[in-house]
């Protein structure tokens, strides 16, 4: 209901109080005037009698002409009361009028009372049918925003209300996206998996026909592949459902690079790149070992991919909100147009390194996030490559 409406039945609930109010006010006023007078002539008929005690009989025949009413013999100090009169038998037409004037203010205010609660029982009948074929228009997916339609009782449920289709209609969103992401990512997979198995497929073809130490080598490879492929594609799936448990513990950021930079050590020294970690100082963030060494391996094995015989730069630094972690190549940098793609999962950027399936910087993000960091990736301003990761403190 509009305010406007709030304010009409209000007024009518005032009006019929103040209705009834002066009913009561002038039923207490008659009353008040007809015990005044009563007083007075029982007065008056007093002193009469006093002065001439032989004046009962014409007194009483008079006030019986007057009020049609009995008498009776005794004399006490309460005469008329004695004599069969009541207070209201001497005000007969102004009691009528009274009476009247009651009747009908009762009977207004009761009629406008009755009014303005059946209007307000019909605003009320008429927002509850609105609720409900909005509600109905949700079920059918064809409701439109909930416009507010003033303040009121229903206010509060319609603010619910509107909360609960908003999030409704978000969940499913939500779900349609899920479902593409799904399909996408199972068309990804079907791809990725099929180039490896074709590779092997050729190289078996090939040693039916004659044996070949290369081709043998092929099908190793396309073997490891599928393993990191496998690997990779478990762990997302783990992250996705929310069942990889994280350990929260106090690790230090230098420790976490060196133990990252060491389990890539064999394929460093054969691409020719080294890794620089200054030590800076002991500088501790809340996360899973583990996973945050597998996470920072994959960046520097990244960087490693797009250094030929370069260096691999770590920084790191901390303050009262976060701490940075920086991790920077030599090599040509990130194509403008894959920065915003890098961290998508089978997403193979213009320099991407033969072999690669395009996961291994969507997982990096993944775990990072999971523990409360970000990720972004951004070129040098003096050539090269640079990831940062900032883990919050809270």
């Amino acid at each position: 209901m509009s305010r406007r409406k709030n304010l009409v039945i209000i007024l009518g609930f005032v009006l019929s109080a103040a209705l009834t109010a002066s009913a009561f006010a002038v039923m207490l006023m008659s009353c008040y005037y007809s015990k005044l007078q009563y007083n007075v002539l029982n007065a008056v008929c007093g002193e009469v009698l006093e002065q001439d005690p032989e004046a009962r009989q014409a007194i009483s025949a008079a006030l019986k002409e007057y009020t049609n009413g009995n008498t009776d013999n005794t004399v006490e100090h309460n005469l008329l009361a004695e004599l069969g009169y009541r207070s209201n038998d001497f005000l007969r037409t102004d009691y009528r009028y009274g009476t009247l004037s009651v009747m009908t203010g009762f009977l207004a205010g009761a009629f406008l009372f009755a009014m303005a609660f059946l209007y307000r029982n019909k605003a009320e009948a008429a927002r509850i049918q609105a609720l409900a074929e909005y509600l109905e228009q949700v079920n059918m997916g064809k409701a439109a925003v909930l416009s507010a339609s003033g303040e009121d009782l229903f206010s509060k449920l319609e603010d619910e209300i509107y909360k609960t289709v908003t999030f409704l209609y978000q969940t499913k969103d939500a779900a349609v996206q899920t479902k593409n992401d799904f399909a996408e990512n199972l068309s990804n997979i079907a791809h990725q998996i099929k180039t490896p198995i074709t590779a092997i497929s050729l190289s078996v073809q090939t040693m039916k026909e004659e044996y070949n130490a290369k081709q043998l080598e092929q099908i190793q490879k396309q073997l490891l592949r599928l393993t990191h492929l496998e690997e990779a594609l478990l762990i997302l799936s783990r992250l996705d459902a929310g069942t990889l448990v994280f350990q929260e513990e106090e690790i230090d950021v230098f420790t976490v690079l060196v133990l990252a930079a060491d389990n890539l050590q064999e394929l460093l020294i054969k691409s020719g790149v080294s890794v620089d970690i200054p030590e800076l100082g002991e500088m501790a963030i809340t996360a899973d070992l583990d996973w945050t060494m597998e996470a920072v391996i994959n960046l520097m094995k990244n960087c490693m991919e797009h250094s030929a015989g370069g260096t691999i730069h770590c920084s790191y630094e901390q303050n009262p909100l976060y701490t940075e972690i920086l991790i920077c190549d030599e090599g040509q940098g990130f194509a403008r147009e894959d920065i915003p793609h890098l961290f998508e999962r089978f997403y193979r950027g213009q320099n991407a390194s033969e072999g690669g399936i395009g996961i291994g910087l969507a997982l990096a993000k993944e775990i990072i996030e999971c523990q409360n960091g970000t990720i972004r990736a951004r070129n040098m301003p003096t050539g090269g490559a640079c990831f940062e990761i900032r883990f919050y403190c809270h």
